[in-house]
């Protein structure tokens, strides 16, 4: 037995150990749906942790997807064959209803869940599969598109197969925007829809498609003839990946993407000649669909990104219990328990904000929410995208620290991790792209404002204590460094926006730190004061941090 594979029978369930998930899944979904949830995420994370976690090494290191270009009389079949073990995954995974569930009723129940529901098991999921959960993400963006904008008839053709959970046969999704001439700028795609005798048929390339040849259906930008340039000029069309008869529906693919990390997913150059294609929703509004559904890809992120934070930090806390140096296990020297501390300090908090993000996208997509907090929700989105993709980076660089040499080794897990850590960072928009994000919803929307009033709010409910003081200390000048920001001109708006953001995401877990700490206390209270020392910098030099004085109180969240 190698020293993962041992490592994950320590762990054993991914869930139940997990006490800071399971405070939150009680506060945030009601008796009923919390009964259930527990139940399925009891089970998934077993599985999880054992049989998925070694499914995901294997196709990491041995069983990635593979293009099967053409048969054996030379045809074009562009088909891709993934490894049993990674089918078995995908059935296993889409059954829960992490897509189905929120889109139809859960039979027991006789009512649907909710994104609470999907996101928790898709936390829990990226400890082992990060690369699996992007083609879920994928599946989750085109059941929301195809819910919220399609035709009866074009739903009909395809949203139950997308939400399948074992009923149908399953059409996992993909959204196909990226061009080689545009990257992150859509506006200058160039795919084309040529309607004949009705019927629309697509001609060009996406240069990277993720979950190519896995998908059933993608959804797909592209312009009519005569449609406007730019991204106003861009259609939303659901394009079925084969024909009725089994044969492909005018797709290609050119090549897979050799990429450093989330091997799982097949991402490749795919090619439309003629792909017949259904238009979603009004055709003036594609760019402005796909927008809705880039915020959902971005939780999805933000999600990964902490189920690799939690997944480093359960690893570095196994390695350090474990290994002895110097006649000593490294759990007993400070500066290894400083580590530990404020990295689960850290991820609770990061959890828990997330958490308290989904919260207010759920409300958004049930149409309850108000204009200004549907403004809310994308600053919050953005800056957590941003915040936690980074972390996620740095937590598996901490864990590789942790383990020494070790840590470099691919016996080990914290490779992986690192590697698949890295994507987040790029997916759904890089941190250039995000602050680009901050800049319009400040410029055109003062979402400055009412992130200051937001923030003020929480702190005003909260009592009165020196943490809260602390806090509302940084609020202030993070208040005046936002009016100044909101003055300058566009240029230097650029070179502060990524800068602030961070700042902001820092104020935000700050507040939900001390929230978590008011209705809690106890280890939420030690929690929250090492997450606000480590955070804002006010440990001085010689004094004992709250990281080392809170350490036994911590150590098992």
């Amino acid at each position: 037995m190698n020293a993962s594979e041992l490592v994950a029978q320590q762990l054993r369930n991914f869930y139940t150990e997990d006490t800071v998930l399971q405070t939150l899944l009680k506060e945030y979904v009601d008796i009923e749906l919390f009964t259930y949830t527990h139940e399925v995420l009891t089970r998934f994370g077993a599985r999880v942790a054992n049989e998925i976690d070694e499914r995901a090494r294997y196709t990491d290191r041995e069983g990635q997807p593979q293009l099967m270009k053409y048969n054996k009389m030379g045809y074009d079949i562009s088909e891709v064959w993934v490894n049993e073990g990674y089918k078995q995954t995908v059935a296993e995974t889409y059954a829960t209803g992490i897509v189905g569930y929120v889109h139809k009723d859960i039979p027991r129940l006789g009512r649907k869940g909710d994104y609470t529901y999907s996101f928790a098991l898709g936390y829990v999921l990226s400890q082992a599969e990060a690369g699996f959960y992007c083609p879920v993400t994928l599946t989750m963006a085109t059941a929301y598109l195809l819910d919220h904008y399609a035709s009866d008839a074009v739903k009909e053709q395809f949203l139950g197969h997308v939400c399948a959970t074992g009923d149908l046969p399953l059409y996992e999704g993909a959204t196909f925007l990226t061009e080689r001439q545009g990257g992150s700028d859509v506006g200058a795609n160039i795919v084309k829809a040529v309607q004949k005798e009705g019927v629309f048929h697509l001609y060009g390339e996406k240069y990277f498609a993720s979950n190519a040849g896995m998908c059933g259906v993608a959804m797909v930008l592209a312009r009519m003839e005569g449609a406007s340039t730019g991204s106003k000029g861009l259609t939303l069309f659901a394009v079925p990946w084969r024909r009725e008869d089994g044969s492909l529906n005018g797709i290609r693919i050119r090549r897979l993407k050799d990429k450093l990390g989330v091997r799982a997913v097949p991402s490749g150059e795919v090619e439309f000649d003629g792909a017949k294609a259904y238009v979603v929703g009004d055709p003036a509004k594609g760019f402005y669909y796909m927008l809705e559904a880039l915020n959902l890809s971005r939780i999805c992120n933000a999600v990964a990104s902490v189920g690799i934070m939690r997944r480093a930090l359960a690893e570095a806390k196994e390695y350090a219990s474990k290994r002895t140096a110097f006649g000593q296990p490294l759990l007993a020297f400070p500066m290894v328990q400083h580590t530990i501390s404020k990295l689960t300090a850290k991820h609770a908090v990061e959890l828990a904000a997330v958490f308290d993000m989904i919260q207010l996208y759920q409300k958004v997509t049930d149409e309850k929410a108000s204009g200004q907090e549907r403004i809310l929700n994308r600053l919050f989105i953005a800056l957590m995208k941003k915040e936690t993709a980074e972390q996620a980076i740095h937590f598996a660089h901490e864990a590789i620290e942790m383990h020494g040499g070790n840590g470099y080794i691919e016996d080990f897990v914290t490779p992986r991790l690192l590697r698949d850590a890295q994507v987040l960072t790029v997916w759904e928009g890089t941190s250039n792209i995000l602050g680009l994000e901050l800049i319009r919803l400040v410029n055109k929307f003062n979402a400055h404002t009412l992130f200051i009033e937001n923030m003020k709010q929480r702190m005003h409910d909260l009592p009165e204590e020196e943490m809260k003081e602390i806090v509302n200390c940084k609020l202030q000048e993070l208040e005046t460094k936002l009016h100044i920001f909101a003055q300058l001109d566009h240029d230097r708006q650029t070179l502060e926006a990524k800068q602030l953001a961070k700042e902001m995401a820092n104020l935000y877990e700050s507040a939900v730190a001390l929230q978590l700490a008011s209705k809690y206390v106890d280890v939420y209270s030690k929690i929250a004061e090492i997450f606000i020392e480590e955070t804002w910098g006010l440990h001085s030099i010689g004094e004992e941090p709250k990281a080392i004085r809170y350490f036994r109180d911590v150590e098992n969240v």
